[in-house]
């Protein structure tokens, strides 16, 4: 159905002021102070993923439950603004987006600038197009870290630990203000992450680059730097499944929210509409102490944060049958926030349709230059293969506070993660180890 060029603008607001919900105040599904439990989450199963019941019902076995003495707080759901410069994007240029089909069974987009592609998605192909907004999502043009890690415990219940820095350059269709939209120095890149492995001595200097492009239907390109040769290699296209830095995350896993696959290799189907128990302000003072949270499935005690019920969307995401062939998931069910177009859930299942890996990926509240507090990737986020019975957690704050953005990456312990040529290209790489 075609809309007037006349209403489209007006259309676009209203969708950007509810998100799918009234837009004033604080709304309130569970009430504020509610203390569920391992006895009496039953009552409110109907705001929790299909991972977290199976987290409260033990589906996955023992080792798989919360213990009997698990306690999450409700809080009132809050509202986050996403930036004016962004919001704007969306209100210009989401009227001209368009989807185009691909001859193998693959979708790309056409017309988009900058904000939110479908900031109203609807029928048709309306759970693809909650992934390409969840792809696009706001994030500030860099965000960095110098201090993150990883803790994982396998089935014996053996921890060990690693640290690294992660830095994230966003090339082009940029949301923040006093920036152009495009990086006019780096043409055709839309985002790269390099991350870089500080600690254990052995493993030290291990770094992966992934280059994202522009044009959806160009693969993105993944180069490890590997130590004992002293220069990189280039990985194949196929290795999404491959295990980032020895986690349980795969390629495919690692973004803001809990998806990194390029959306022209998926289909995405609409499951409906969720409310949904997550944790958006997470205190990243805590977020570090592996102390502060319930082992072993490492969630967070009350002291972290308190839990939101967010209006959601469900989506059934596959790879397209073209590209389906040896790929590691044979489904994952993204629930995306209505109000920051991020899936912050992930329920991940083998080829047979079996539960394999439950993915809880929070973001937080930082600071970024120039745009106030922004709903970003922040705090820590999970990994539980239940399958395997291997956990791996990731903290994405450490000695030097929150996850950083923008100019405040500039001089972070005195280095400079802005510098592309070092944190964004292959050519970076190599100054690894001098």
């Amino acid at each position: 159905m075609r809309v007037s060029k006349i209403l489209i603008p007006a259309i676009l607001l209203i969708a950007l002021s509810t998100a799918g919900w009234a837009a004033s105040g604080e709304e309130t599904f569970i009430p504020p102070g509610t203390v569920i439990t391992p006895q009496n989450w039953q009552q409110y199963r109907q705001y929790m993923t299909d991972g977290m019941q199976a987290l409260f019902s033990g589906a996955g076995g023992s080792k798989w439950k919360f213990p009997d003495d698990y306690k999450m707080t409700v809080e009132a759901t809050k509202h986050y603004e996403l930036p004016p410069t962004y919001v704007q994007q969306t209100e210009k240029y989401a009227g001209q987006v368009k989807i185009v089909n691909l001859p193998d069974g693959r979708h790309t987009i056409d017309g988009y600038v900058g904000g939110i592609p479908f900031p109203n998605p609807q029928e048709p192909m309306k759970g693809w197009k909650v992934l390409v907004d969840d792809w696009y999502a706001y994030a500030p043009y860099v965000l960095c870290a110098d201090t993150c890690g990883f803790t994982f415990e396998d089935r014996f219940g053996n921890v060990t630990h690693n640290q690294f820095f992660f830095v994230q350059h966003l090339f082009s269709h940029r949301g923040d203000a006093g920036i152009s939209v495009d990086d006019p120095n780096v043409p055709g890149i839309y985002y790269t992450e390099i991350i870089e492995v500080e600690q254990p001595e052995q493993a030290r200097y291990t770094a992966v680059l992934t280059i994202y492009y522009s044009d959806l239907t160009k693969s993105e390109d993944t180069y490890i730097f590997v130590p004992a040769l002293r220069r990189s290699l280039r990985l194949s296209t196929a290795a999404r499944c491959s295990p980032a830095v020895g986690s349980d995350f795969s390629n495919d896993d690692t973004r803001h929210g809990a998806f990194n696959g390029n959306p022209t290799r998926f289909d995405a189907d609409f499951l409906g509409d969720r409310n949904v128990l997550e944790m958006p302000e997470p205190n990243s003072n805590l977020t570090v102490d592996d102390n502060a949270f319930v082992k072993p499935l490492y969630f967070p005690k009350p002291e972290v944060g308190k839990w939101q019920v967010r209006p959601s969307y469900a989506i059934d995401v596959k790879r397209v049958p073209s590209q389906r062939s040896g790929y590691c998931y044979g489904r994952r069910i993204l629930y995306c926030d209505k109000e920051v177009y991020q899936s912050i859930w992930a329920d991940l299942y083998d080829e047979a349709g079996k539960l394999w890996k439950i993915d809880y990926d929070p973001q937080g509240l930082i600071p970024v230059p120039g745009e106030g507090m922004r709903w970003t990737n922040d705090g820590w986020g999970i990994m539980l293969d239940v399958q395997n019975q291997h956990i791996s957690r990731v903290k994405l704050s450490g000695g030097n506070g929150a996850v950083k953005a923008n100019d405040d990456c500039k001089a972070l312990n005195g280095v400079d993660y802005t510098d592309t040529n070092r944190y964004a290209s292959v050519r970076g790489l190599s100054e690894i180890m001098r």
